[in-house]
């Protein structure tokens, strides 16, 4: 038996006057997982501990098994896992995405107008990194680290977890001055972030980037800290040999630690512009020539949430129908498992994550579970509840309860 995770990324969603009352998930053409879901289990998941942040790392944790009240260290920990970041235990990971702050010239009246730098491509951002270590080389105490696109990792050595440090993500369109670096060492965080926009703010691939209509990545913005994480291999928890296919340095990051293989994907970006044919490709071919569990982490329909992009987060869905989950029920050879679940919502209208149980969906090629649902928001929650990330894991790879 072969067991797959197909992770939608925030799809979960509220109804919508502009979707016709309905949610992207009732909206989206997807004859593929219409076809499932005639013989599948389907239900409601609480992936978010109570009392626990609802992010990425902790859903997605949950999700492939690892309880986040043992394993979570904090975000960015697992990002510098992923792009080869050797912390020491003292040290502390920040996540820097590159951000576009307005232009006022007083710096606390600045908004945060998008949190991703305008979705700048991995190739421009390289460059801005570079400006930022050039700009703060003489810096002993922090070192900063190249990720994708506007995602970036800096390690405070020898730091403190006695920080506030707000996602850019839960303040679009609001005053920055309520929301920069609070506890100890703030000072040196809201000048890192001060003197990196006047490094980034005329540089030449934001000023090009301004004359092609984009958002210039014309900060920094620190965020998620964490220690350095301890993972128990996945193989050693479940006697399966996994893989993960993520653009994601966070997901790619979890499955280096746990020791899995981390499956790269050429044009693989986190956006609706992403490489959804070649993860679909890679996955088959990974589990037809040896890997036992594939988690395929899409980010679209997270990044479309956090937007507001309404048309973008039903057609990420679509795409992912068509180019990820036809793909592994046509050409996996023999039988199989599959689960369909969001890590957590992003509603469109919030633009922030939730930590509202999220709709899942469980499909055996070898049985009809004979609940005759449909998959959506709505449907789910007359189906089955399950109150935990880690159980839906041991239901789909159909391990007992330790």
């Amino acid at each position: 038996m072969k067991y797959v995770v197909v992770l939608i990324d925030g799809a979960a969603d509220d109804k919508i006057e502009e979707l016709e009352d309905k949610t992207p998930l009732m909206s989206a053409y997807m004859p593929t997982i219409r076809n499932l879901e005639k013989k599948a289990q389907i239900g409601t998941v609480k992936t978010v501990p109570d009392g626990m942040t609802p992010g990425s790392d902790i859903a997605n944790l949950s999700v492939m098994g690892y309880d986040p009240k043992i394993y979570h260290t904090g975000r960015s920990p697992l990002e510098a896992l992923s792009v080869g970041v050797n912390m020491k235990a003292d040290d502390i990971a920040i996540r820097m995405n590159l951000v576009t702050l307005s232009e006022e010239e007083n710096f606390d009246d600045k908004k945060m107008i998008d949190y991703s730098g305008g979705e700048i491509s991995t190739e421009e951002s390289t460059e801005l990194v570079n400006a930022l270590i050039e700009g703060f080389k003489e810096d002993k105490d922090y070192s900063i680290y190249h990720g994708v696109s506007y995602r970036h990792v800096f390690i405070w050595h020898e730091g403190s977890l006695s920080i506030n440090l707000i996602p850019p993500h839960n303040i679009t369109g609001e005053k920055i001055f309520k929301y920069l670096p609070e506890g100890d060492n703030s000072d040196y965080f809201i000048e890192f972030i001060k003197k990196g926009y006047s490094i980034l703010k005329d540089h030449p691939i934001n000023k090009k980037r301004i004359t092609e209509g984009k958002n210039p990545a014309n900060s920094p913005w620190l965020w998620g800290e964490g220690k350095k994480p301890l993972l128990d291999k996945f193989e050693d928890l479940n006697n399966l040999k996994g893989g993960v296919i993520s653009a994601v340095d966070l997901i790619r990051g979890i499955g280096k630690g746990a020791g899995m293989d981390v499956i790269n994907v050429t044009g693989a970006t986190g956006t609706i512009h992403t490489n959804f044919k070649g993860k679909g490709e890679a996955a088959v071919e990974a589990l037809n020539n040896g890997l036992d569990y594939m988690y395929i982490h899409l980010e679209a329909t997270d990044e479309c949430g956090h937007q507001g992009d309404i048309k973008g987060k039903v057609k990420s869905l679509e795409l992912i129908d068509e180019y990820i989950i036809k793909k592994l029920v046509n050409e996996v050879v023999g039988d199989f498992r599959m689960l369909v679940v969001p890590d957590h919502r992003t509603p469109l209208k919030t633009r922030k994550h939730d930590s509202v149980p999220v709709p899942y969906m469980l499909y055996d090629s070898t049985k009809d579970f004979g609940m005759g649902l449909v998959y959506n928001e709505e449907a789910a929650l007359t189906g089955i509840f399950i109150d935990s990330g880690i159980k839906l894991h041991n239901l789909l790879i159909e391990k007992k309860a330790q």
